[in-house]
């Protein structure tokens, strides 16, 4: 309706005078009043699918929007915990019950690894080795990493291991490393819930997910000077690509201290 209106109004013209340099200067005068360019793609879609309709119909003699694209997303920045809010994360399970300790390990092994929430609960037991301080996991398209993980971790890890894990397990043959409480491999949905409850209690604006760990992992290596590559490879992303967005928060954290800090700011 917009479209019409701005073509019959702004442009007098008709469905069937219209040409494609017609259709982009209206998605022009989208962007220029401040639309969102998701809600400007989603325009120019019902924009297409409209002109098709009417040139299989015959109605008009030809489909102007036939080699239009639509505009490139703009990517969104990641939500990233500063370091002092990872810490206060990280210290919300209670340490008294066999449930707080398992939960305080796997936020210390997420933070520590920069692992998928699929890969953590995937983790087995057998693939955990403390000796050497890494893990073995197996991430998208059946791809096997190997992640070091920190000295804190490593000890949470010791303490779940030893004095947690047999209070959760029902089965000594389980060789699942995180067990919810009916001693099964704790899922996805499982360890979102477990997260949401601590992030509860931080009173921190905006939502904290499983996710947010893994892109605070990454930000964090880069900002203390970690190569790129490296965190590529930590992360399991097959394309230094995705990777590289974090390299955007890292810009705007440095800008936002320079800001704050230099007196010709």
């Amino acid at each position: 309706r917009q479209y019409l209106t701005y073509l019959t109004e702004k442009k007098k013209m008709t469905l069937a005078e219209t040409t494609p340099a017609t259709v982009v200067g209206f998605l022009l005068h989208l962007q220029a009043k401040g639309r969102a360019t998701s809600t400007i793609s989603r325009m120019l879609a019902s924009i297409k699918c409209y002109y098709h309709f009417l040139a299989g119909e015959e109605i008009i003699p030809r489909d102007p929007t036939i080699n239009l694209d639509a505009p490139k997303q703009e990517k969104k920045l990641p939500r990233v915990l500063s370091v002092e809010n990872v810490l206060r994360l990280l210290q919300q399970p209670d340490l008294k019950t066999p449930s707080g300790i398992r939960d305080r390990t796997m936020l210390e092994v997420l933070y520590a690894t920069g692992l998928r929430v699929s890969e953590l609960v995937s983790l087995k037991i057998s693939d955990v080795n403390l000796e050497e301080g890494y893990i073995r996991c197996v991430g998208k398209g059946s791809k096997e990493r190997i992640i070091p993980l920190g000295s804190e971790a490593v000890k949470y890890l010791k303490s779940y291991l030893n004095h947690a894990r047999k209070f959760l397990a029902s089965n000594p043959a389980e060789d699942a490393l995180f067990l919810n409480h009916h001693g099964h491999s704790l899922t996805r949905q499982g360890f979102w819930k477990i997260i949401k409850k601590y992030a509860e209690k931080l009173n921190i604006a905006g939502s904290i997910t499983p996710h947010t760990l893994r892109h605070s992992f990454a930000t964090h290596l880069l900002e203390n000077g970690a190569d790129l590559r490296s965190v590529q490879e930590m992360l399991g992303h097959a394309d230094i690509s995705t990777t590289q967005i974090y390299t955007q928060l890292t810009k705007n954290r440095l800008k936002e201290v320079y800001d704050k800090a230099h007196p010709r700011a």
